[in-house]
Protein backbone atom coordinates (compact mmCIF):
# COMPACT_ATOMS: atom_id res chain seq x y z
CA UNK A 1 0.00 0.00 0.00
CA UNK A 2 1.45 3.29 -0.96
CA UNK A 3 1.18 6.58 0.73
CA UNK A 4 -1.31 8.87 -0.89
CA UNK A 5 1.25 12.33 0.01
CA UNK A 6 4.21 10.56 -1.30
CA UNK A 7 2.29 10.66 -4.57
CA UNK A 8 0.75 14.04 -4.29
CA UNK A 9 3.25 15.87 -7.09
CA UNK A 10 5.41 19.28 -4.76
CA UNK A 11 3.34 21.57 -7.03
CA UNK A 12 -0.09 19.61 -6.00
CA UNK A 13 0.95 20.33 -1.93
CA UNK A 14 2.34 23.86 -2.59
CA UNK A 15 -1.43 24.34 -4.37
CA UNK A 16 -3.17 22.78 -1.11
CA UNK A 17 -1.00 24.80 1.26
CA UNK A 18 -1.41 28.26 -0.65
CA UNK A 19 -5.38 27.57 -0.99
CA UNK A 20 -5.27 26.59 3.11
CA UNK A 21 -3.83 29.58 4.06
CA UNK A 22 -5.50 31.67 1.87
CA UNK A 23 -9.01 30.56 3.16
CA UNK A 24 -7.57 31.17 7.15
CA UNK A 25 -6.14 34.70 6.27
CA UNK A 26 -7.21 36.50 3.10
CA UNK A 27 -10.54 34.27 2.33
CA UNK A 28 -12.73 38.21 2.94
CA UNK A 29 -12.29 41.55 2.04
CA UNK A 30 -14.27 44.53 3.37
CA UNK A 31 -15.00 46.08 0.56
CA UNK A 32 -14.53 50.20 1.62
CA UNK A 33 -11.00 49.69 3.75
CA UNK A 34 -9.83 46.90 1.69
CA UNK A 35 -8.50 45.36 4.51
CA UNK A 36 -8.35 41.21 3.88
CA UNK A 37 -9.06 38.43 6.66
CA UNK A 38 -9.98 34.76 6.68
CA UNK A 39 -11.39 32.11 8.82
CA UNK A 40 -8.63 32.66 11.20
CA UNK A 41 -9.93 35.83 12.30
CA UNK A 42 -13.27 35.24 12.45
CA UNK A 43 -13.13 31.55 14.20
CA UNK A 44 -10.51 33.78 16.63
CA UNK A 45 -13.71 35.66 17.78
CA UNK A 46 -14.92 32.90 19.71
CA UNK A 47 -12.77 32.96 23.40
CA UNK A 48 -10.20 30.16 24.12
CA UNK A 49 -11.76 27.98 21.94
CA UNK A 50 -10.73 30.04 18.42
CA UNK A 51 -7.44 29.75 18.57
CA UNK A 52 -6.88 26.91 19.24
CA UNK A 53 -9.08 25.82 16.24
CA UNK A 54 -6.81 27.60 14.14
CA UNK A 55 -3.50 25.88 15.64
CA UNK A 56 -4.54 22.55 13.94
CA UNK A 57 -4.25 24.00 10.13
CA UNK A 58 -0.89 25.69 10.93
CA UNK A 59 0.60 22.68 12.60
CA UNK A 60 -0.72 20.63 9.03
CA UNK A 61 1.36 23.21 7.35
CA UNK A 62 4.77 22.65 9.19
CA UNK A 63 4.37 18.83 8.76
CA UNK A 64 3.57 19.32 4.64
CA UNK A 65 6.53 21.69 4.80
CA UNK A 66 8.92 19.21 6.18
CA UNK A 67 7.08 16.65 3.90
CA UNK A 68 8.45 19.10 1.03
CA UNK A 69 11.84 19.02 2.11
CA UNK A 70 11.62 22.37 4.03
CA UNK A 71 14.99 22.69 6.39
CA UNK A 72 14.57 22.50 10.53
CA UNK A 73 15.43 26.24 11.09
CA UNK A 74 12.81 27.33 8.60
CA UNK A 75 9.97 25.05 10.04
CA UNK A 76 10.88 26.57 13.57
CA UNK A 77 10.56 30.00 11.79
CA UNK A 78 6.72 28.89 10.94
CA UNK A 79 5.93 27.20 14.43
CA UNK A 80 7.62 30.67 15.69
CA UNK A 81 4.83 32.33 13.62
CA UNK A 82 1.94 29.68 14.72
CA UNK A 83 3.00 29.65 18.12
CA UNK A 84 3.11 33.74 18.19
CA UNK A 85 -0.78 33.62 16.64
CA UNK A 86 -2.19 31.55 19.01
CA UNK A 87 -0.56 32.97 21.85
CA UNK A 88 -1.10 37.02 20.68
CA UNK A 89 -4.65 36.24 19.15
CA UNK A 90 -5.70 34.60 22.56
CA UNK A 91 -5.78 37.96 23.65
CA UNK A 92 -9.23 39.18 23.90
CA UNK A 93 -9.79 42.39 21.57
CA UNK A 94 -6.02 43.02 20.99
CA UNK A 95 -5.48 39.65 19.66
CA UNK A 96 -8.65 39.61 17.37
CA UNK A 97 -6.89 42.96 16.03
CA UNK A 98 -3.83 40.75 15.73
CA UNK A 99 -5.17 38.69 13.69
CA UNK A 100 -6.48 40.65 11.25
CA UNK A 101 -2.96 41.98 10.24
CA UNK A 102 -0.18 39.24 11.06
CA UNK A 103 -1.28 36.57 8.87
CA UNK A 104 0.66 33.32 10.15
CA UNK A 105 -0.62 31.02 7.78
CA UNK A 106 0.86 33.71 4.66
CA UNK A 107 3.78 33.90 6.53
CA UNK A 108 4.98 30.05 7.06
CA UNK A 109 3.69 29.89 3.05
CA UNK A 110 6.01 32.68 1.89
CA UNK A 111 8.72 31.05 4.25
CA UNK A 112 7.94 27.69 2.51
CA UNK A 113 7.98 29.39 -1.14
CA UNK A 114 11.42 31.01 -0.17
CA UNK A 115 13.12 27.81 0.57
CA UNK A 116 12.24 25.77 -1.84
CA UNK A 117 13.12 28.52 -4.11
CA UNK A 118 16.54 28.51 -2.67
CA UNK A 119 19.60 26.87 -5.51
CA UNK A 120 20.33 24.39 -2.23
CA UNK A 121 16.49 23.97 -2.03
CA UNK A 122 16.61 22.40 -5.59
CA UNK A 123 18.54 19.84 -3.78
CA UNK A 124 15.67 19.25 -0.94
CA UNK A 125 12.96 18.76 -3.77
CA UNK A 126 15.25 16.23 -5.91
CA UNK A 127 15.97 13.99 -2.79
CA UNK A 128 12.24 13.87 -1.70
CA UNK A 129 10.99 10.19 -0.72
CA UNK A 130 8.03 10.93 1.38
CA UNK A 131 10.53 10.95 4.64
CA UNK A 132 10.82 13.61 7.08
CA UNK A 133 14.12 15.13 7.91
CA UNK A 134 15.99 12.19 10.26
CA UNK A 135 15.06 9.45 8.35
CA UNK A 136 11.83 8.78 9.07
CA UNK A 137 8.85 7.62 7.18
CA UNK A 138 5.98 10.16 6.11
Amino acid sequence: MTDRYSQRTHQDRLHRLDRVAGLLDTRFRVPVLGIRFGWDSVVGLVPGLGDLITVVPGAWMIYEAAKLGVRRRTLARMAMNTGVDFVVGGVPVLGDAFDLFFKSHRRNMALVRAELNRPDGMKARENYRGRLPGGQRA
